[in-house]
């Protein structure tokens, strides 16, 4: 069975069915068609899912904790020299809900988390995903571009 199906429902949008219709939602390319996710809103959150994912897993692992962990994603779209659009950066912020600053093992969950995330780093082939890590009170952890 595939991971996802999608049917068409409208024009431009479509019917998402995972896991044989577990999980369903209704996507839309145009974001003025009714409020339904767009396909670059899919991408931004994906590569979201996966860092916020992928550290507080590794924190775990690790022994620390980062919980509640918050996310901020925003693509940027632009248009490329044919005139089309496109998604051409995606920033991730995530912040601590605990002081992190001078924990142990902090400095190897900041190395080391993002090369065991599969979305972001595969996006980040194609497309810049700037991520910073902030501080329960925003001071800076670590700043990088996949």
């Amino acid at each position: 069975m595939p991971d996802q199906d999608l049917t068409q429902r409208t024009t431009q949008q479509l019917y998402h069915r995972f896991d044989g219709a577990l999980y369903c939602f209704r996507s839309d390319e145009k974001l003025e068609a009714g409020g339904e996710l767009s396909a670059s809103q899919l991408l931004v959150a994906a590569a979201a899912n996966c860092l916020t994912a992928g550290l507080l897993f590794s924190a775990g692992k690790l022994q620390l904790d980062l919980e509640p962990l918050s996310c901020q994603a925003t693509a940027t779209i632009a248009r490329n020299e044919h005139g089309r659009l496109r998604v051409s950066r995606i920033d991730v912020t995530l912040q601590s809900g605990k002081k992190m600053q001078g924990q142990t093992n902090l400095g190897r969950l900041l190395d080391t988390f993002q090369d065991f995330c599969t979305v972001a780093q595969s996006i980040g082939q194609g497309i810049p995903v700037a991520l910073i890590i902030l501080d329960q009170d925003g001071a800076l952890l670590k700043s990088s571009a996949m």
